[in-house]
């Protein structure tokens, strides 16, 4: 069974459409994805653009979420620990544990914009090991009491973080990874589950492979669990679908390399090895390439169902696909009949699997 639910990632501004009726629409959807049984609800966290601007809080939102639901999982996806002080994080993420009644999950993610770091004073360099700290710290915070600390970035006496978490020892956690080896497996030493973007099948089947056997070789049961973001639009007609659909996932990935620009105009990280070319690669990419490599899921129910089918088999295997089908211009009401109809003639298929 692959397990879908809701992905929010906002690519607009005032100039497109303001947040009051942006987040308006999303709560909608949000009661609207709990009627029609999926699963999460995700939203990022990113600052100051475009490209993920208007959600500098996840928790925020999510704790909105709960309020208009009562199955769905509250996922973020992720909160960024260099930019976060870890005793702020972990009593927000109690909070929303208790807000929601237990269904709040974790996301973490190093944060990868170069002018997200500038703006917050914080260098690139010590991405990796701000990431680290904050996420083992915040994990004893929430499962533990009196937590003392005395690390490289922060230190404090002992404390107890409150509210304490309602599931416990804390919420499930899951690290977000875009192709660093390195990311896929500390995932999987760690327990927790992996958040990642449907490249080419081939190097994501590699890089699971490389998480499952790090989760397996910790001890634990199972294989772990891997969560794919997807865009979505689903039609009857898969000939319509992809005409409407092209220009919005072409201006999502132009909002995407405005956002990353400073990769290519000189910024530098020896914590991101790779990362120029990979934002210059991008420059190329367009809906033809995604559609073509499975990454956007546009067409009509069954070819939808073949598309993540096909993409499940070539890549390995997942345990669930958060499908981004409310972003750029895309109409609410266009997004909504998608939704009813993905979740009526493709969310049945994928229980099978």
């Amino acid at each position: 069974m692959i397990d879908v639910g809701l992905a929010f990632f906002p690519d607009v501004d005032e100039r497109d459409r303001g947040a009051a009726e942006y987040f308006a629409r999303c709560l909608d959807f949000v009661e609207l994805g709990d009627r029609l049984g999926f699963q999460h609800v995700r939203i990022v966290e990113h600052y100051f653009r475009r490209y993920g601007g208007y959600s500098p809080n996840p928790i925020v939102f999510l704790s909105a979420a709960a309020q208009r639901s009562r199955r769905l999982k509250l996922i973020t996806g992720a909160v960024l620990p260099a930019f976060n002080h870890p005793l702020k994080l972990a009593g927000e993420i109690g909070m929303l544990d208790a807000l929601s009644s237990g269904r709040a999950e974790i996301g973490f993610a190093r944060a990868f914009l170069p002018h997200e770091f500038q703006r917050f004073g914080i260098d690139m360099n010590e991405s990796r090991d701000r990431f680290d700290e904050g996420v083992r710290i915040i994990g004893e915070l929430l499962a533990e009491e009196e937590v003392a600390h005395r690390g490289t970035f922060h230190s404090f006496p002992p404390t107890t973080s409150l509210p304490r978490p309602t599931q416990r020892p804390h919420p499930p956690f899951w690290i977000a990874a875009l192709s660093t080896e390195e990311s896929f497996r500390m995932a999987g030493e760690l327990g927790y589950g992996i958040m990642a973007q449907p490249v080419v099948p081939d190097s994501l089947r590699r890089n699971l492979d490389v998480y499952r056997r790090a989760w397996k070789e910790s001890g634990r049961p199972g294989e772990g669990r891997v969560m794919l973001a997807f865009h979505m639009l689903c039609m009857p007609d898969g000939e319509t679908a992809r005409r409407v659909g092209r220009e919005p996932v072409n201006r999502y990935l132009r909002m995407l390399v405005e956002g990353a620009g400073e990769w290519t105009t000189g910024a530098d990280s020896a914590d991101y090895p790779g990362y120029r070319k990979m934002i210059e690669k991008l420059r190329q990419d367009d809906f033809d390439r995604l559609l073509e490599r499975g990454s956007a899921l546009v067409g009509s129910p069954k070819e939808i169902t073949r598309m993540l089918l096909d993409y499940h088999a070539a890549c390995g295997g997942f345990e669930a696909a958060s499908i981004q089908f409310y972003f750029s211009d895309i109409d609410p009401e266009l997004a909504r009949r998608s939704l009813e109809l993905f979740a009526t003639q493709v969310m049945p298929e994928l229980r099978r699997v």
